[in-house]
């Protein structure tokens, strides 16, 4: 099973019920730390291959250009990538019947997922978590910092959300609310299960296993319930992003998950691109000149100069006339 869903969606919640219910999380684990105290349940081989393979195509986890999946997408034509993939996933095939991998990274992966689980004849399942993507942005701003504007990560939120229903249509798979899964994850866990044909699920569930989950959700974590008016997002960007929110949600209804259903999403991704691509256009300049600008501190570095120091890039910020008034000044003085 790879569970996929964009990052602070509740996928590490989820992949750790799946763990304490018997399924086998590669090991091992990234460290939990306070921004996710009960455990990531990512692999760190998973999280470090994914971040060398979007290094090499200079792609970020949170990527909002539509362009940027055929750079990714082409890592299942290359071999050696995929020979190391499917390495190490039959080696964990070998340690557990039914092996869940969750890691932010993997939806710009799944056509190379898919190609090593087929060589290996490996049937795959999918899960995707949702969760309303203002309180996605308001987590990533606690969790990781405000480096990526809300506008932007707003943009990748969609551009992720599109590809991942998207890559897995026609596949077995199951869309989850975070906010049901949190608050009553036997239910979810049976729903999903059930469209999954999850053995260790259908078949019932141990006392103890469930005693364990039960101590594993905690609804205390779910800390940023937040709406669009409590982030930064231009008012464009926040009709679509919603209105993209409310037609992946239907795929979490009994039933939802229909042609109707998807071509709505269709045509929100449509839409996205087309107003992806109009800023772009008009960000033209601002690109060139960050890219002017990247090219002189590459030179610079290469020349072997120092960066400016504290003291000049403070002068820098000074006009002109009054940086002479001030030398004048200091003269006088001394």
């Amino acid at each position: 099973m790879l569970v996929v869903g964009v990052g602070r969606s509740g996928t590490s919640l989820l992949t750790g019920v799946l763990g304490q219910l018997g399924f086998h999380i590669p090991q091992p684990e990234v460290q939990a730390d306070d921004t996710n105290p009960r455990g990531f349940g990512e692999p760190r081989w998973v999280v470090d291959f994914h971040t060398r393979q979007l290094r090499k195509r200079d792609v970020t986890v949170n990527d909002s250009r539509p362009s940027a999946w055929e750079k990714t997408t082409a890592a299942k034509d290359h071999e050696p990538t995929v020979a190391e993939l499917r390495t190490w996933l039959d080696g964990e095939l070998n340690q557990g019947d039914a092996v869940v991998v969750k890691d932010p990274r993997t939806v710009w992966f799944l056509p190379l997922w898919k190609r090593c689980a087929t060589e290996l004849g490996v049937p795959t399942t999918y899960v995707t978590m949702l969760r309303h993507p203002a309180e996605i942005l308001a987590s990533a701003f606690k969790s990781y910092g405000d480096w990526q504007s809300g506008a932007s990560r707003a943009s990748a939120w969609m551009n992720m959300t599109f590809e991942t229903e998207r890559l897995t249509r026609g596949e077995p798979r199951a869309f989850v609310r975070y906010e049901n899964l949190m608050a009553d994850w036997r239910r979810e866990v049976a729903r999903v299960g059930a469209l999954l044909d999850l053995p260790l699920i259908t078949d019932g569930i141990p006392d103890e296993r469930a005693a364990a989950v039960d101590a594993f959700v905690d609804p205390t974590l779910h800390r940023n319930r937040v709406e669009w008016a409590d982030v930064d997002v231009p008012p464009r960007v926040v009709e679509l992003a919603e209105r993209t929110w409310q037609d992946v949600l239907a795929l979490a209804d009994p039933g939802g998950d229909t042609q109707p259903a998807q071509a709505k999403l269709d045509a929100d991704r449509s839409e996205f691109v087309a107003l992806h691509e109009e800023a772009e256009a008009i960000a033209q300049s601002a690109v060139t000149a960050a890219r002017r600008e990247g090219r002189r501190k590459g030179a610079a570095k290469a020349a072997g100069k120092q960066p400016p120091s504290l003291r000049v890039r403070i002068a820098r910020r000074i006009p002109v006339r009054y940086r002479r008034r001030l030398r004048g000044v200091l003269r006088r003085s001394t």
